[in-house]
């Protein structure tokens, strides 16, 4: 295939990837794409577009077809983000992913991370409170004190709560305490990933 055609193709799967993030709440970029190289007849490797390029059109698709309903849809998302980090004010909760950073679809995972001296801590407060959930796991790509295994990083399988809400699903990764000090990555580009405490989610919303 010509460079020029193969570059075309890359970012045709860029686009369809996008469009699904956006418009039916899919938050993996592997899924995502695999799903969109199949639906325009491919299933190389090569041809799948970055992370990061998903991303750039990610955000130029919010930007021309969703202009109306995306921020009204964020503001909702981090309302209810912000809800639950009051809730659960006692773990140190931080907002991070698409929520945070503005990328957020119709229908986006909600993504926070707690900080407790036991998972039991989180389980208990949550039977306590009748908040119905499912636990799972999520495997985060972490720099532990700045040392990276051969790959060029560590990976970490993190405990997930799950909490289904109006605006869609909250997942809660708890960490240990002092795992604050330890950056996640970004899967779209590497890079570590923000996070923002009750007070700085107040900011963004603008309020007290």
């Amino acid at each position: 295939m010509a460079k020029e055609n193969l570059q075309q193709l890359r970012q045709l799967i860029a686009q369809q990837a996008a469009r699904m993030m956006a418009e039916d709440g899919i938050s993996d970029f592997a899924y995502a794409k695999k799903k969109a190289g199949r639906q325009v007849g491919t299933s190389d490797n090569d041809v799948l577009p970055s992370n990061a390029e998903i991303e750039a059109e990610l955000k130029l698709y919010n930007a021309l077809y969703l202009s109306d309903e995306q921020p009204e849809n964020l503001r909702k998302l981090r309302e209810s983000a912000l809800f639950t980090m009051q809730l659960l004010a006692k773990f140190n909760p931080h907002l991070t992913g698409a929520v945070l950073d503005g990328t957020a679809g119709l229908g986006s995972e909600t993504h926070i991370h707690l900080f407790a001296d036991s998972l039991k801590d989180v389980e208990m407060f949550l039977l306590n409170q009748d908040i119905p959930f499912e636990t799972n796991e999520k495997t985060y790509r972490v720099m532990n004190d700045g040392k990276r295994d051969k790959k060029g990083d560590n990976r970490k399988k993190i405990p997930v709560f799950s909490l289904e809400m109006v605006t869609g699903v909250i997942k809660l990764s708890v960490f240990e305490v002092d795992e604050i000090r330890i950056a996640t990555k970004r899967t779209a580009d590497g890079s570590n990933a923000e996070r923002a405490n009750i007070q700085d989610v107040k900011a963004l919303l603008n309020v007290a």
